[in-house]
């Protein structure tokens, strides 16, 4: 009898050993199927938002990596196959670009929607935008009228001097606007306009856009080159002074007569080695619904990539505008010679 009953206690610890083994793995597997990593260069509340309405909606959870986009470029090539990362997010296309020549993104296949335009996407199909920006001019409307504004190229003229409140060139936003200018013209052409914009600015370039205007809001500088959200975020910011400073500036849409005004892309794209594709292919429908396109409109001030979806009433009111259709990859093909130029002509 005392036989039998050693047996059958030494049959049970089996089966829990078993079971024990096998739990932690099993758990471990649902761990990693319900979340998806995204390795993001964008800082918005809006995305964080976003992001917390896609987990309540699905229940998967989003883990954040933020850096600039050229440091996750490197963390994605230093982690190699091992990288944990699903989604590459960012807000310029010249670093999508750079990012899918590095070979570290791959096609997104079913992930492409159709209600993106081509000219907002990868056109081997590798990324895709989910919003955009236009860098207008905004212009003192104490001192300045529409009619003495035309291209960025005239911002370059000798009358303007002294009036240019204007970034880094840092900036990739710059960066990408002088890479449309040399592929507009030509190297020369972009360098003399580089070289006439440092001569007329107001002021060493310091801050963000925002700066830019509240730098004109003050009197330092009556135009500026800047992204629309940013006077959109000004516009609706519960900061009375930030409001006070958006009202300021009036928005122009330069080169409507010629090639159209730059836009650039906040883009998204999978990585080569995804360990949740499928989760992260979610997420990218997601965002591109209509329902988070129009969030994002209403919240970031972005127009939205997604065609059947109207930007914010603050955007609208500036009216339509002729978009520079450039290709993202030409920018980008022009990128390291624009850094060139600003290097040259002393654009801090």
């Amino acid at each position: 009898m005392n036989r039998y009953k050693i047996n059958f206690l030494l049959i049970v610890l089996s089966i829990l050993t078993v079971v024990s083994c096998s739990g932690p793995s099993k758990s471990g597997e649902e761990t990693k199927s319900m979340e998806v990593n995204i390795y993001t260069q964008r800082h918005y509340d809006a995305d964080k938002k976003a992001f917390e309405m896609f987990t309540e909606k699905t229940g998967i959870k989003i883990n954040v990596v933020k850096a600039g986009a050229d440091e996750l470029i490197n963390k994605l090539e230093l982690e190699g196959d091992a990288s944990p990362a699903d989604l590459f997010f960012t807000v310029d296309a010249g670093k999508l670009y750079r990012a899918k020549e590095k070979g570290l993104l791959q096609k997104l296949d079913g992930a492409l929607s159709a209600d993106v335009p081509e000219n907002l996407r990868d056109e081997d199909g590798f990324w895709q935008g989910v919003t955009y920006r236009a860098r207008v001019i905004a212009y003192s409307k104490d001192v300045v009228t529409p009619d003495q504004l035309s291209t960025y190229e005239d911002l370059a003229d000798p009358r303007w001097n002294g009036k240019i409140a204007i970034r880094s060139s840092s900036s990739a936003y710059n960066q990408s606007l002088l890479a449309s200018i040399i592929n507009a013209t030509d190297e020369e052409t972009a360098k003399s306009w580089a070289a006439g914009i440092v001569a007329n600015m107001a002021r060493e370039p310091q801050g963000g856009d925002r700066d830019q205007i509240k730098a004109m809001a003050s009197g330092v500088g009556e135009v500026s080159i800047v992204n629309t959200y940013y006077v959109g975020l000004l516009l609706n910011s519960s900061n009375p002074e930030e409001v006070k400073a958006g009202e300021s500036v009036g928005i122009f849409f330069p080169n409507q007569e010629g090639r159209g005004t730059h836009v650039n892309v906040s883009g998204i794209g999978i990585t080569k080695n995804a360990p949740n594709k499928e989760n992260a292919i979610k997420l990218i429908e997601f965002l591109l619904s209509e329902e988070v396109q129009s969030f994002f409109a209403n919240n970031s001030y972005e127009y939205p990539a997604n065609s059947k979806v109207a930007p914010a009433e603050t955007v609208a009111a500036w009216g339509d505008f002729k978009k520079d259709n450039l290709l993202f990859s030409k920018v980008a093909e022009h990128n390291n010679t624009a850094v060139k130029i600003f290097d040259e002509v002393g654009w801090k």
